[in-house]
């Protein structure tokens, strides 16, 4: 019987929003199972931290500073790329930001911008200029980093589940146009993790405790456990998985 491991030796991944949260913790773990981690974040500060926490384990990791929302910086990240190492053949694009929690009617215009700045238009750049890399190495895996919130809408999170809900079609649009160049594309979604991004709500107790309750696990999430559903839609143990979503959220939506 043939026996399955992670294992990406060889591969080339790029891991934006890298420098905290899941996007670190992404970025560790593709590092432990042999890839070279491409870290992308709109801080130098913190990609040299996880960097260095990988290289301190044996691992290959290079930081380069992006601000997803600016399409120059985009440019200037993949000429870099291609330039030291050829391009690419995993993605995952995690980078994102929720500038504003409170009702739909009090955004204006700076908040919608920003939001669908790095959400949207910075997610489908980066997949468009990866996908190209990987088209001309024959094939390649992607994975929009989504949310529960692109299904189900969260109260006073509505401009961020809008534009988590249009990832979500992003990625079933990329993946019907890039299967037949062998590129795969998946999106994950997470419920509520414990992370800087999420600490508006997690480091608020009367909003935790009303979330809670709507958990069947009855925790929030650690960066962590993100992980392994990654690692799969990455590798060739999903080489039939294309345009598929997974959810991981103690049950939230179920």
């Amino acid at each position: 019987m043939k026996t399955y491991a992670f294992d990406f030796t060889g591969k080339t991944a790029l891991v934006t929003g890298a420098s905290r949260g899941i996007g670190a913790a992404i970025a560790q773990a593709l590092a432990a199972h042999n890839a070279t981690v491409i870290l992308a974040s709109r801080k130098i500060e913190g990609l040299c931290e996880i960097e260095q926490a990988i290289a301190s384990s044996g691992g290959a990791a290079y930081s380069i500073p992006c601000h997803t929302g600016d399409l120059s910086q985009i440019e200037n990240l993949f000429q870099t790329i291609q330039e030291r190492w050829g391009g690419i053949d995993l993605l995952v694009n995690n980078a994102a930001t929720n500038p504003y929690f409170g009702e739909m009617l009090g955004v204006d215009e700076g908040v919608w911008d920003k939001t669908m700045s790095v959400n949207l238009k910075g997610y489908f750049f980066i997949a468009q200029k990866a996908a190209r890399m990987m088209k001309e190495r024959k094939g390649g895996a992607i994975v929009n980093v989504a949310s529960v919130n692109g299904i189900r809408p969260a109260p006073g999170q509505g401009i961020y589940s809008i534009s988590k809900a249009a990832v979500i079609s992003m990625t079933r649009a990329f993946a019907k146009e890039l299967a037949p160049y062998g590129i795969r594309v998946n999106a994950l979604l997470p419920g509520l993790t414990d992370t800087k991004f999420s600490s508006v709500m997690t480091s608020n107790e009367a909003i935790l405790n009303a979330i809670l309750p709507t958990i069947p696990m009855h925790r929030i999430a650690k960066p962590e456990e993100m992980v392994g559903a990654v690692l799969y839609l990455l590798s060739d143990m999903a080489s039939y998985t294309t345009g598929s979503l997974i959810v991981a959220d103690g049950g939230m939506i179920a």
